[in-house]
């Protein structure tokens, strides 16, 4: 079984994304799983086709992509993503997009298809703070989690897909909410909680 994990590069004039520091501490297996990473840039117009190159040449059972989350004080699952950009700031190719369709004429929005529950509870039985969230924002992470449903919609049905919000410190530069230890221990519980959904347990 294999499981592509993604996360974004730094953005916003920091030097660090708490998203990518959790990824880059997961080990290569989770629950007998291969872990496939990947880091794509934190860019409107090119954050999701690297995702899509990387399904396209590992053939993942399920993809879950890490974002990070200024101010939010625990792990949170994804539920569903709109068809909406409307950037507070720039991105870091210094596009701002206002009330832009993602994918035009496509559905208002998608719902994950990651048990984002059972991955809660999954989190929560490691120790660490964990909440469904119903609203992945409207920068680049919500972008990423739109592309890459309505992607697998129409082409890979049958992989599940959803993103999972990492906390950050709220106008604090580096500062972490979580460890970047302990942050990567809850992907890996978040993870194993796919794994046994895969494998019908």
């Amino acid at each position: 079984m294999k499981i592509l994990v993604t996360a974004f590069d730094p953005f916003g004039g920091e030097s660090v994304n708490a998203a990518q520091e959790a990824l880059a501490r997961l080990p290569e297996r989770v629950a007998g799983a291969e872990i496939v990473k990947l880091t794509v840039p934190t860019v409107f117009g090119a954050c999701v086709e690297p995702v899509i190159r990387a399904v396209e040449a590992h053939a993942p059972d399920a993809v879950l992509c890490l974002g990070q989350a200024a101010g939010r004080r625990a792990l949170t699952p994804e539920r569903a993503a709109l068809n909406v950009d409307d950037a507070r700031i720039p991105d870091n190719a210094g596009d701002q997009p206002t009330d832009q369709p993602i994918v035009p004429g496509g559905p208002a929005a998608y719902f994950a298809t990651l048990p984002v529950k059972a991955m809660v509870r999954a989190i929560r039985a490691a120790g660490l703070p964990a909440d469904v969230s119903n609203s992945a924002g409207t920068f680049v992470c919500n972008h990423l989690m739109y592309g890459l449903l309505h992607y697998l919609a129409e082409t890979r049905p049958g992989t599940p897909g959803g993103f999972l919000h990492v906390p950050a410190a709220a106008g604090q530069g580096d500062l972490f909410l979580l460890p970047p230890e302990d942050a990567s221990r809850g992907v890996a519980a978040a993870i194993t909680a796919i794994v046994d959904f895969l494998r019908g347990n």
